[in-house]
């Protein structure tokens, strides 16, 4: 009945569909979903690699390491999984998270054995309530029903307010987030020696996760990877090296 009453339509372009909470046909095609070999750390596609389960990292990421251990994306920005990630964010499209939070599980699958919590990148709480509710969070329940992981929205904090990251470029950004992120002290007590999994909407230049990362790993947590919905690498991240 709600079916005849509210059809089901493209949760990017809203045309109507078969099944609610998908894509259309042009939209499937728009939105460049990852499959296949991946760098281990940052998620991008690798051309050529083959899936013999060896560590491989994209060059990128093989010439200056990250700060977090393993990482995955769901989609490579633009298109349609850029006007799903900037409906979520700037547009109140809170509805979108459900489907984008689950094609995350989907790429984080190969991760959930490392797996202990799920944690959302935290904002800082002026800016959440200007936008009345954080999209990594909304994110971050998704991924944890997924993944079957427990989630945690309290132990990671941003108690410092930071300008957006929007415009700047690598060192900047990086800056622009040192020291913004803290730890609880309950959630130093919950995730010492725990594998956490870092989530948030869009991988750019990886300063943002990287400084979750380093606040975690310094409030005692024993891993920290990353999953994201979609991964805006730059060009070099192409190639591949082994490690």
């Amino acid at each position: 009945m709600l079916d005849g009453l509210y059809p089901p339509v493209c949760v990017a372009c809203g045309e109507p569909i078969a099944d609610p909470r998908g894509l259309c046909a042009a939209c499937w095609r728009d939105a460049a979903f990852i499959a296949g070999p991946v760098c281990d750390r940052c998620g991008t596609p690798l051309d050529g690699a083959s899936a013999t389960g060896e560590t491989v990292l994209c060059s990128a990421c093989d010439a200056a390491p990250k700060r977090w251990d393993r990482g995955r994306a769901a989609t490579i920005y633009g298109g349609a999984a850029r006007t799903m990630a900037i409906g979520l964010k700037r547009a109140d499209r809170t509805d979108l998270a459900r489907p984008m939070a689950a094609w995350m599980a989907r790429a984080a699958a190969a991760l959930a054995g490392s797996v202990d919590v799920v944690i959302p990148v935290p904002l800082h709480w002026r800016r959440r309530a200007a936008r009345r509710f954080n999209q990594s969070a909304e994110l971050a329940r998704g991924v944890a029903r997924g993944l079957e992981k427990p989630l945690d929205l309290n132990a990671l904090l941003r108690p410092n307010p930071t300008p957006s990251q929007d415009g700047k470029n690598r060192f900047e950004r990086a800056a622009n987030v040192a020291n913004a992120f803290t730890v609880s002290e309950g959630g130093r007590k919950r995730l010492a020696g725990q594998r956490v999994l870092i989530v948030d909407d869009v991988l750019t230049t990886g300063a943002t996760v990287a400084a979750c990362a380093a606040a975690l790993r310094d409030a005692g947590a024993a891993e920290t990877h990353i999953v994201v919905f979609a991964l805006a690498p730059p060009p070099e991240r192409a190639s591949i090296s082994g490690a």
